[in-house]
């Protein structure tokens, strides 16, 4: 019987008849420099929203800092500026949030351009997908589910939320992006009719203008808004129900990313992402769109 396989075979350096000489290593390229942010505010600036007594405000500098848990952060904010607030004060504990693009919709099918347009709902498949993330988040408790209030959107959130006590909250700052008079159009005929502006959405989203607006810019401003919103809702586990350009902007904003990086972020229908927050309002990424309970039966730890 035969056998397949890597054959490796060796040469005895040692041997005057086998010397090789070996070329010099290459130096690696210089990479360009990265721009860096500098939206980070001062310690000085954060103020305290947690209430008290004396209902006065409390200044946030480094030698008034809060003891940070470090199961939450892994020892990341044990020196200052270490990121940025999403909050600019303090929030009344550590949060976990774990978002969720919605199941696949009769448009993803399509292949057609949706953006805020509410003419597209949940496929069978996507229905399907839903039920999935249900099982697989049945073990976590969540004290509040945030969804967009569009279709596709909310109909993934009843399926994924039912049983549970709370009311779903709907959030006007988790629509998605508006493309205006791209929306319903397939990608190709979009290509075909908008050639300039099709190519600078899909290449350059930061720098795409229509109608006046730069919807990728004004996208960064809803989800900063969106953050701080979530972050200063009582409780300390949330799930967030959207769609992927939002998710996109909430995903960036949290890492400190600017709309130029708005393609460098991707979600599937279904996937999860986790962040954990300390009570600065300070985002640690602990998963990126997590898909394993989409091709098995896995449930993710409470």
């Amino acid at each position: 019987m035969g056998t397949s396989g890597i054959i490796f075979s060796t040469t005895h350096l040692c041997s005057p008849s086998n010397s090789i000489s070996f070329p010099s290593p290459r130096p690696w390229p210089l990479l360009p420099q990265l721009r860096t942010s500098t939206r980070a505010l001062p310690l000085s600036r954060i103020r305290s929203s947690v209430s008290s007594s004396s209902s006065t405000t409390t200044e946030l500098t480094p030698d008034k800092l809060p003891t940070i848990d470090s199961s939450v952060t892994g020892g990341a904010y044990d020196f200052t500026k270490a990121t940025t607030s999403l909050t600019n004060e303090l929030i009344s504990s550590p949060k976990k949030v774990t978002l969720l693009r919605h199941g696949l919709s009769t448009w993803n099918a399509e292949s057609r351009i949706q953006g805020s347009s509410d003419l597209s709902v949940l496929t069978e498949v996507g229905e399907e997908q839903a039920e999935r993330c249900k099982k697989a988040l049945e073990n976590i408790y969540f004290d509040q589910c945030f969804a967009s209030p569009i279709s596709r959107a909310k109909q993934t959130a009843e399926i994924v939320w039912q049983g549970r006590e709370k009311p779903l909250v709907y959030l006007d700052s988790l629509r998605e992006i508006p493309l205006y008079h791209l929306e319903g159009m397939t990608n190709v005929d979009a290509k075909r009719i908008y050639p300039k502006e099709y190519t600078i959405w899909r290449e350059d989203p930061a720098n795409f203008i229509m109608n006046g607006r730069y919807p990728a810019r004004d996208l960064w401003i809803t989800a900063r808004d969106c953050w701080k919103e979530m972050l200063l809702s009582p409780g300390e586990s949330f799930l967030v129900v959207t769609h992927k350009s939002i998710l996109r902007a909430l995903i960036c904003t949290a890492l400190g990313l600017d709309p130029e990086r708005f393609r460098s972020i991707d979600i599937n229908n279904g996937g999860l992402c986790v962040f954990n927050f300390n009570v600065r309002g300070e985002a640690m990424l602990k998963g990126l769109n997590m898909t394993a309970h989409m091709y098995s039966d896995h449930v993710y730890p409470g």
